[in-house]
């Protein structure tokens, strides 16, 4: 089939871009489809979202958006697009840059026929051979030849099966290649729900996805592996790899709302290194438990993972349940980061699960001893694996912990809260069946089992009064029944209601109603 090939000319100037257009177009012998013009590189940005583009023509001089500065946005869209440039002999100057940005060609003006008829008749040429490359390593790969190959990078097979890969290979290994492997993020455990039929159709969708932008992007060999994996051979030159594996991921997320990391190896000419380059890129993806998922993790070399858990552990736990008790879930994440991302933070999975475990273990042993119980408070058995086992990073778990944390923070302050307004209830009710006798503070925290201190500091956070003045504002309130009961005696009515100095009983009347019981009964006309 014949290829076809798109262009875009690129030009402020009116005349000069409509003169370029007609004798591109005039090239009837080249494999030329269509050709797009546009008067700014911020025009010409756009037509790159919408459109495929081969071949772009493109003034180098133009104003606010500069040719050059065009072709580096326009090469981060579309890694494999050709970018010709075109100046003036004074700007000879810009060329040095266009060299630097790997250009395919650079033409000065104005431009004879000869130079540009070769021009695109070399880029045609070449694009073609990029295509033809490309195709006939797809085409060669095969169901039967692609499992040759995954098993090959999992164990070499020397021997005939061995010279057929090197001949597969061949037409990728001479310009360079790498291996990138692809995984799709929590999708077993997402899908767990689903039927076995929904399961298949949707990941049959999502490898049709992978293959095809590998085709339609000249990406590569993208081969569906295990659970979700999949092995993309490179078929681009490096600087273009990341770049469109990057746009991978985008895309995949933007289309399935689920996300992909990839995991990269080096480069490389030499077949017997390529095993080294599929190594690299499985250990790259490996550390995604540190790094995190939805990115491009391409060298895992530098990265050393660290053994200790935290050696205060008791003591940031302890701060963490004090803070659970608060309902201060700001200090609740202060202690979770400095458990997990610390001076010494675990790394390997055995780690943060020993550490999750000795967590809940200290927590729950603290709150047995305030006749709580953790795993009951959260619906955990903690006699079968954490769900926590189901996450494919560390930031997962901090997530996931964090709000069960929180969870565990409310349902324990708010439990905490009734139990104060139940207590404090008891308290109010045991001290107005007293009214008539001597109350002391201490005497009702004996009563309820609490230090007068403490007591004293509870009973004012939940009623914003100090014990002596409820307790007073409680018997003068009591008084004033009393008084509205004309045979009573006012020096009867104060032993009724605890004081035995009459005196005393008048001044604490007045500091709190204003008057005398005198004047307040002459005031009610009693």
């Amino acid at each position: 089939m014949a290829i076809e090939i798109n262009v875009l000319l690129v030009d402020d100037e009116a005349i000069d871009l409509e003169w370029l257009r007609r004798r591109v177009v005039s090239h009837e012998h080249l494999p030329i489809h269509s050709v797009t013009t546009a008067s700014s590189g911020f025009a010409a940005l756009k037509i790159l979202e919408q459109s495929p583009v081969d071949i772009i023509l493109s003034d180098i001089r133009m104003p606010i958006l500069s040719g050059t500065e065009f072709a580096r946005q326009a090469k981060a869209r579309n890694p494999n697009v050709h970018i010709v440039f075109i100046s003036g002999h004074q700007d000879f100057g810009y060329a040095k840059e266009a060299i630097e940005m790997n250009a395919s060609g650079y033409l000065l003006k104005p431009v004879e026929d000869g130079e540009l008829n070769a021009a695109l008749t070399g880029l045609c040429a070449k694009i073609e051979q990029e295509r033809n490359q490309h195709n006939s390593l797809t085409e060669t790969m095969s169901l039967v030849n692609q499992e040759l190959l995954l098993r090959w990078f999992n164990e070499p097979a020397p021997g005939d099966v061995e010279t057929h890969i090197r001949a597969l290979l061949a037409p990728v290994m001479q310009a360079g290649t790498a291996v990138a492997i692809l995984e799709i993020d929590d999708i077993a455990w997402k899908l767990r729900q689903s039927s076995e039929d929904e399961r298949r159709s949707w990941t049959n969708r999502a490898s049709h996805f992978i293959r095809k932008f590998a085709q339609d992007h000249q990406l590569g060999m993208a081969m569906a592996t295990y659970d979700y994996h999949f092995v993309i051979v490179a078929s681009v030159q490096e600087p273009y790899f990341s770049a469109l594996l990057e746009e991978l991921i985008r895309a995949f997320r933007e289309t399935f709302s689920y996300t992909v990391t990839i995991g990269t190896g080096m480069y490389t000419t030499e077949f017997d290194k390529l095993h080294d380059s599929y190594r690299q890129a499985r250990a790259a993806l490996s550390i995604k438990w540190i790094l995190g998922k939805n990115r491009l993790i391409q060298d895992a070399s530098e990265w050393r993972p660290k053994e200790r858990i935290a050696s205060n552990l008791e003591e940031i736990v302890d701060r963490m349940l004090k803070a659970m008790l608060e309902y201060d879930l700001t200090a609740i994440d202060d202690c979770l980061l400095q458990l997990f991302d610390g001076d010494s933070p675990p790394s390997q999975k055995n780690e943060i699960y020993d550490l999750i475990i000795r967590i809940t273990s200290k927590l729950h042993a603290d709150l047995r001893q305030m006749n709580e119980h953790l795993y009951e408070i959260l619906n955990w058995d903690s006699h079968q694996p954490f769900v926590l086992f189901q996450f494919e990073t560390v930031h997962d778990i901090l997530s996931w912990l964090r709000r069960r944390f929180f969870e565990l923070s409310e349902l324990l302050y708010m439990k905490r809260q009734k139990q104060k307004r139940k207590l404090i209830a008891e308290i109010t009710e045991y001290v107005q069946g007293r009214l008539e006798q001597k109350i002391t503070l201490n005497e009702v925290a004996a009563r309820f089992n609490f230090t007068p201190n403490y007591l004293g500091q509870l009973f004012k956070a939940e009623t914003n009064s100090l014990f002596s003045d409820y307790l007073n504002e409680l018997r003068m309130k009591r008084v004033c029944e009393l008084l509205e009961d004309p045979t009573k005696k006012v020096y009867e009515i104060a032993e009724q209601v605890g004081y035995k100095n009459i005196i005393y009983f008048n001044r604490q009347f007045k500091q709190v109603m204003g008057m005398s019981p005198g004047e307040y009964r002459k005031k009610r006309k009693i």
